[in-house]
């Protein structure tokens, strides 16, 4: 039995861990405020509020109930709309309608969730941080023009920088966002202990966000065991010289973790790319990986870095390199019983480091061609180079010659069109509905020379590539 409070009430339930919570509050629940639409978390109707202790403290995040399955809730605090719901309306709900931020009412939830959980959690009362927190609902009727008239009301109107983090429900509540019971909810939750660890059986299925399991084959999940992966602490630490990424750490965690922004200060752009905010949330490093697609964004992110992976068994543990990880299309070298627990680069690989992603949309798309280069250099003069792709070969990939040929180059034009020319040879691309082989080898020459223009305007410019 799965227990959790649901709004205001503690509740037991005995469906399988695998129902997404979306089914749970509808179906089971009769609350229909949170939307069935997409249930592939592209569109935000279903969010809901996930409160989970850690570190000692309660945390809210807006979450896609249709990605959420029961079995990721067990001693939580899961808030619908009608959990914020008061006599009169709230702040948000009122922005909302005052600015014309509501046509036919079927995204409103969302809206007011997403809203909500800037609120929880930003530290500032930024409005493109909050724009970004709403990047993950869509809207067919407004233009979007009167929500961002909302966004910007409420950003005036609640200045998040005087409320500290240990303080902030209290503050939500005292300015009435939300209601007066989630002051007692810490309380509740730490009264409701989860259920006692059982070992998993070996043929369980290990779980961590579940974001792609659920869009895949939610179905196949009803028949066979599955095993939960416990929230990640210690998301990004540093060893000697090296930088260690928990596997189970989600994508937001890795994007505001004040280590990883220190060794990239462009994560957080680079990561608005990727997904939503309520997916990121969800999302693992690891299951990124592990899931082994061609376009795998973290995948390439890593190679660029000349990552290692850590292994782990019952009884053994080893270490692969992430080049040699990827074996064939969806195949991996994780041998029977192993999970992958954490990734392993050297901070130097980070000196000059570059990410780009070309989709049909701007963000929150999957990648027509992306690529990341890490480069090592001493007076203008290429000492090492990790260059990598995905959407050009079945796996994602790296580029062993290309990588080859910059060790020890100086930084030139000349030097950028021989490695992309050399890069071009390496892949063999196929036509899919992203794109022909063509466009794919075109997208990334580009992209090649858009590192390089990036991490060294004043030695690369587009004319002097453009013109060779």
């Amino acid at each position: 039995m799965t227990r959790f409070i649901l709004n205001r009430i503690a509740i037991g339930d005995h469906a399988h861990p695998a129902t997404v919570v979306l089914d749970l509050i509808r179906q089971r629940q009769g609350l229909t405020g949170t939307k069935d639409v997409c249930r592939e978390g592209d569109c935000g109707a279903c969010q809901v509020l996930l409160g989970k202790i850690r570190g000692g403290r309660l945390r809210y995040q807006a979450v896609n109930a249709c990605l959420l399955p029961l079995g990721a809730i067990d001693a939580c605090h899961v808030v619908t709309v009608e959990g914020l719901n008061a006599e009169s309306l709230n702040p948000v709900q009122r922005a909302l309608v005052d600015c014309g931020a509501i046509q036919c009412g079927f995204c409103t939830p969302g809206l007011v969730m997403a809203l909500t959980g800037f609120f929880l959690n930003a530290e500032t009362s930024d409005e493109q941080a909050a724009i970004d927190a709403l990047a993950g609902n869509l809207c067919r009727c407004t233009g979007y023009a009167g929500i961002k008239r909302a966004i910007a009301r409420l950003c005036r109107q609640f200045d998040l920088s005087v409320s500290p983090p240990e303080c902030r429900i209290d503050d939500l509540v005292r300015w009435q966002i939300l209601p007066a019971y989630f002051s007692e909810i810490a309380a509740k939750l730490a009264a409701l202990s989860p259920r006692d660890a059982v070992e998993p059986s070996p043929d369980a299925l290990l779980v961590g966000g579940g974001t792609d399991l659920w869009v895949a084959r939610p179905h196949s999940l009803h028949i066979r065991p599955l095993a939960f992966l416990p929230d990640s602490s210690d998301s990004v630490r540093f060893d000697a010289d090296d930088c260690i990424v928990n596997a189970a750490a989600s994508i937001e965690q890795l994007q505001t973790s004040k280590l990883f922004r220190q060794l990239f200060p462009s994560v957080t752009q680079d990561f608005e790319l990727i997904c939503s905010a309520p997916v990121r949330t969800r999302a693992t490093v690891g299951g990124n990986l592990v899931n082994a697609s061609p376009i795998a964004d973290l995948a390439v992110f890593f190679l660029a870095l000349n990552a290692s992976l850590l292994l782990v068994s019952h009884d053994a543990c080893r270490t692969v390199s992430l080049k040699d990880f990827f074996q064939g299309y969806k195949q991996v070298d994780l041998q029977s019983g192993e999970r992958l627990q954490a990734i392993r680069f050297n901070r130097a690989a980070a000196q000059s480091f570059s990410y780009e992603k070309v989709g049909m949309r701007r963000h929150l798309d999957i990648a027509a061609v992306n690529s990341a280069l890490g480069i090592e250099h001493t007076d203008g003069r290429i000492v090492s180079a990790c260059l990598s792709a995905g959407g050009v070969a079945p796996v994602p990939f790296y580029f062993e010659k290309a990588c080859d040929y910059l060790q020890g180059r100086p930084i030139t034009p000349e030097t950028v069109t021989a490695a992309a020319d050399i890069a071009r040879q390496e892949i063999a691309p196929i036509s899919d509905l992203r794109g022909s082989a063509d466009y794919k080898r075109l997208l990334l020459r580009q992209l090649i020379f858009a590192h390089f223009m990036k991490l060294f305007p004043e030695a690369i410019r587009w004319e002097q590539l453009h013109a060779r």
